[in-house]
């Protein structure tokens, strides 16, 4: 087993490789796809010297990439891979040393267990609905109207079917599919099920204890002017200030106008594979799906301005030299995150 002072100098090695370039690499290895195009992207943006290659000259890049541009890369890289082999072993030991390893391997699997179980699933808005009609004491017939009257709400919560076009497809009673709107309209959230924004607006208000109110009588009967915002017009028609209309606007203004929004999934996480295997008379066939990841390769522009003589400060060429350099790390550290991604994948 590993002693203290080996496990100290392991460390000590760990810091002494991990330059900001080896750094750098070690990001981009574990970057997934769609990331790393924007990282890429964004070295560009800072890295002057860094330009996009055309698809026809791909072949130029991989030259670019090639362990011949700086030895120190290919060294780095070896160093990299020493010390990975060193710590491989070293928690090899460390698992295998008795009661004490097999209890930190049994936390890691519980651990790893732990944070599958705890991912949410995103409920949606007529998932919800079902399980609250769940909680309704309803016989079959009126379970199916409220059931196909669920399957007609969209996901801002407006019901795109009337209770008479629902009772000619299915049979059903037009009543009875009055009666179980009335009852969804009850549902969480406030205003789902409504045909339309007034009636969304005011199932909202009538859920406030406002039916009463002058917000209730706005919308109930100037709905119109109220969107085209006439406040002095229904000023004049209801025989009050605008100052009046204006608040209460403002009072309504603060309702819901897509009540199913609350479910909205979250944005999709999409994931872009970094191979593609495929079964081709037997053989699998390994592909990299490089395609997402802009080829680069070193201006030839910066090239010259360094070869060339004295017309630039030194000072401009040390920091042109310093973006190629960097520029090339990056190059390469793409080049071999594909390599390195490939032999895994054969």
């Amino acid at each position: 087993m590993a002693g203290p002072g080996i496990q100290q100098s392991q460390n000590l090695a760990l810091q002494q490789v991990l330059s900001p370039q080896l750094q750098q690499s070690l990001l981009v290895l574990q970057t997934p796809l769609l990331e790393l195009r924007n990282l890429v992207q964004q070295e560009m943006e800072t890295n002057p010297v860094l330009e996009e290659l055309p698809d026809d000259t791909r072949s130029d890049e991989r030259s670019e990439a090639e362990p011949s541009a700086d030895d120190n890369f290919k060294s780095e890289f070896e160093k990299l891979a020493s010390l990975d082999e060193e710590w491989r072993d070293y928690m090899a030991q460390s698992a295998n040393s008795g009661a004490d390893g097999f209890q930190r391997s049994r936390e890691a699997k519980d651990k790893r267990q732990f944070f599958f179980d705890s991912i949410a699933v995103q409920e949606t808005l007529q998932q919800n609905l079902l399980a609250q009609l769940n909680q309704s004491a309803l016989n079959a017939s009126d379970r199916k109207a409220a059931e196909l009257i669920i399957g007609n709400i969209d996901d801002n919560g407006f019901l795109q079917s009337t209770p008479e076009e629902m009772a000619l497809n299915s049979g059903i009673p037009k009543e009875d599919f009055g009666r179980m709107l009335t009852l969804i309209q009850s549902f969480y959230p406030p205003g789902v099920g409504a045909r339309d924004l007034r009636e969304c607006l005011l199932i909202q208000l009538k859920r406030e204890g406002k039916e009463d109110s002058l917000e209730h009588k706005i919308v109930s009967e100037h709905m119109e002017d109220l969107g085209r915002r006439r406040f002095p017009e229904i000023a004049r028609r209801m025989g009050i200030s605008v100052e009046d209309v204006q608040n209460a606007a403002n009072n309504i203004g603060r309702l819901n106008p897509r009540p199913g929004q609350v479910f909205a999934a979250a944005p999709q996480n999409y994931v872009l594979p970094d191979v593609t295997v495929e079964k081709v008379n037997g053989d699998y066939q390994i592909s990299l799906n490089d395609e997402q990841i802009p080829h680069l390769r070193i201006s030839n522009l910066y090239k010259d301005i360094i070869a060339s003589g004295n017309t630039e400060s030194s000072e401009v060429k040390d920091y042109i030299r310093d973006k190629i350099r960097s520029g090339k790390f990056l190059i390469r550290s793409i080049h071999q995150r594909q390599q390195t991604i490939s032999n895994i994948a054969a």
